[in-house]
């Protein structure tokens, strides 16, 4: 189980109305906002693709500027990779494979040019890989 908490942006003009619609949502759970228009919520997901289309579900709420994960906590996810890393070879079979072509190899480290539903998928698959 994936819980994450964001931060909803909103101009304060239709905060009531967004802080409501939010309470409304079942993709999400309000906790508190400010008068400035910054809203805090949670929302939690089986996998980082779910989170991610509960995500789209409140960026689509009328009047939402921006709504940024702050923190999130995979502690399923956490385990399951971290088995995976202490059970694997020092050093990954792909690197003592010279058939390997350069194309072949997937970068993931950087998450701001990068199709986050493509991450998500590949990365909640990766322990079925192994």
């Amino acid at each position: 189980m994936n819980i994450s908490s964001v931060v909803v942006q909103t101009v304060p003009k239709y905060l009531d109305e967004v802080v409501q619609s939010l309470k409304n949502c079942e993709a999400c759970d309000y906790h508190l906002h400010d008068e400035k228009g910054r809203i805090i919520i949670t929302i939690e997901g089986e996998g980082v693709s779910e989170e991610l289309k509960k995500m789209s579900v409140i960026e689509a709420i009328e009047h939402v500027v921006s709504a940024e994960m702050q923190m999130a906590y995979s502690e399923d996810e956490l385990d399951e990779h971290m088995e995976l890393i202490n059970n694997a070879d020092v050093v990954p079979k792909m690197l003592n494979d010279d058939d390997l072509k350069i194309s072949d190899i997937i970068y993931n480290g950087d998450l701001k040019k990068k199709d986050l539903e493509g991450f998500a998928k590949t990365f909640d698959e990766t322990s079925k890989r192994n």
